[in-house]
């Protein structure tokens, strides 16, 4: 009966020892359990939300519906691809929200952005937009490209040279050339104001001079006509004057032919008077030193850039309706 008592208690013991060494090891991989289970709910705990965000496509430009966190709404975002960066996209959302305190963007591993990279490269794939500790990610969707029979609609066409006139940015173009031209148009004036006002002067003498000469030449036909008149009925007869005149004839024949040879002109009366007007025009030119070739040079391109304004006002050009052309009333 001792015996079989010792053998009990020795079991017992070795029972005992068993659990323990098991409780021990219990208690040894069950800190490392409750760890395990317990590290998603601390990093949950800490990390940003994720909110979804797609990129639609209006009228051919990328689109971003943003929440706003100061006004608690959507804010629509249009984005010029070819013409704007990353920089101008967040520089629109701090100054739509004045509440943003920081913004940036991310790639989807988690890599920052330069802020002058061009938005047509971010759009080709999805990123992630950081606004005060708020994580956005926006899905990038490539707009499908338009087929010949879609073409075919006006309302595609529309929207197709609509968006081609937004990437070239012609308003700001026009506007810019418009004042470029309105500057070299007044700089034109004030070279030509003064050289207007000496040309007028000068016009008006060789007037004078040119109509001066006419008169004259009147005058001499009239004394001319007087004389042999005068010759004919009065000193001599028409048996003697016959000749005189043939060969006063012939002699404004041949002045004729020498001016036509001198001027390569026919002897017409308006081109004559015009000639008479330019000799005296150019002799008071040089002595008024009036400078004529840079005065037409300047007229030419006082002329180019009111014709570059024309065409830069047309209604085609600003997108206005065209005018009408009225007949008139006869």
């Amino acid at each position: 009966m001792a015996s079989l008592r010792m053998v009990s208690r020795l079991a017992g013991v070795n029972r005992f020892s068993r659990s323990s060494s098991s409780a021990t090891l219990q208690l040894k991989v069950q800190p490392s359990k409750f760890l395990w289970r317990c590290s998603p709910v601390l990093c949950c705990s800490t990390a940003a939300s994720h909110n979804e965000i797609p990129v639609q496509y209006r009228h051919g430009r990328p689109v971003l519906a943003l929440p706003l966190p100061s006004r608690q709404e959507k804010c629509l975002f249009f984005m010029r691809p070819m013409l704007t960066t990353v920089s101008d996209l967040i520089q629109d959302i701090q100054k739509e929200d004045s509440g943003v305190s920081s913004a940036s963007v991310f790639t989807t591993d988690g890599v920052r952005i330069a802020s002058g990279t061009p938005m047509d490269t971010l759009l080709n794939k999805d990123f992630q937009l950081h606004i005060n500790e708020v994580i956005y990610n926006v899905r990038s969707t490539q707009k499908e490209p338009l087929s010949s029979e879609k073409l075919t609609n006006l309302n595609d066409v529309k929207d197709t040279v609509h968006m081609l006139h937004t990437a070239l940015g012609l308003p700001e173009h026009h506007l810019v050339q418009e004042t470029d031209l309105l500057q070299k148009l007044d700089i034109l004036k004030q070279e030509l104001t003064p050289m207007e006002q000496l040309k007028a002067q000068l016009d008006l003498r060789a007037e004078r001079s040119s109509s001066r000469v006419l008169w004259m030449g009147l005058a001499l036909l009239s004394v001319q006509g007087g004389a042999l008149a005068w010759l004919t009925w009065w000193v001599y007869s028409w048996d003697v004057m016959e000749p005189v005149t043939y060969f006063i004839t012939y002699s404004t024949s041949i002045g004729v032919y020498a001016y036509y040879v001198l001027t390569k002109q026919d002897y017409v009366y308006p081109d004559a008077k015009d000639r008479q007007f330019l000799r005296y025009f150019y002799r008071g030119a040089r002595r008024h030193q009036f400078n004529v070739p840079k005065y037409n040079q300047l007229k030419n391109e006082l002329a180019s850039v009111e014709e570059d304004l024309r065409r830069l006002r047309n209604p085609n050009q600003l997108r206005l309706p065209v005018e009408q052309i009225r007949p008139r009333d006869e």
